[in-house]
């Protein structure tokens, strides 16, 4: 009689499969397990509440734990929503309130705030030497504007062929300019002649829109 061999054939693919620390799974070097991210819920609102029981905070400030149905009821009562605050609490806690009016004034500190972190650049304004009062005046104006919006204004006197024996002259505009400025800005780098430019930066002294 022959005999039939009961060894398992599979150890390959055994030896393939792997258990880390973690309790993930990898088959094989060539897959990757990777760690499943929940996802965020959004805002549940009225219906949209799962819990049978909520605690409700009325406009009024009180407390009260009621069914959600009824709690539902008391807001529209009151021609507001029943939005749930904290869903992890036992039970859940939900506010009565505008919830329209609640999104609206979200999105308004969402924008002060984005207003608050303004990022500050450098507006750069050329002139020659021999710039005249009204094409100075009109850059001028342009400055002002940079630094009310909360920007730095790099000033730039440019020389080109012999105008370089005129860099008293571009030292006396940029100094001109920084005396006019004195009430929207103040110097962060005096005027400085590099090779045919001399450029002076003037910071704002007060936030955008000030």
């Amino acid at each position: 009689m022959q005999r039939v061999s009961t060894r398992c054939c599979c150890s390959h693919s055994r030896n393939n499969i792997h258990s880390n620390q973690t309790g993930e799974t990898t088959i094989g070097k060539r897959f990757k397990s990777y760690p499943v991210r929940k996802s965020t819920p959004k805002e549940r609102v009225n219906e949209g509440i799962r819990a049978d029981v909520v605690r409700v905070i009325k406009p009024d400030n009180e407390h009260a734990i009621l069914p959600v149905k009824e709690a539902i009821e008391m807001a529209f009562k009151l021609n507001m929503d029943l939005v749930e605050v904290a869903p992890n609490a036992d039970p859940p806690v939900c506010k009565i309130m505008d919830h329209g009016k609640y999104l609206f004034e979200k999105k308004k500190k969402e924008k002060e705030a984005k207003k608050k972190q303004h990022v500050v650049v450098l507006k750069e304004l050329r002139f020659r030497p021999q710039t005249d009062d009204h094409d100075y005046e009109f850059k001028k104006r342009h400055a002002e504007g940079f630094l009310k919006e909360g920007n730095k204004v790099k000033a730039t006197v440019q020389f080109k062929g012999r105008d370089i024996i005129y860099s008293d002259q571009g030292k006396k505009l940029l100094d001109r300019l920084a005396e006019d400025l004195e009430d929207f800005g103040k110097v962060e780098t005096p005027a400085k002649l590099e090779g045919k430019r001399m450029s002076m930066v003037v910071a704002p002294t007060k936030g955008p829109g000030s």
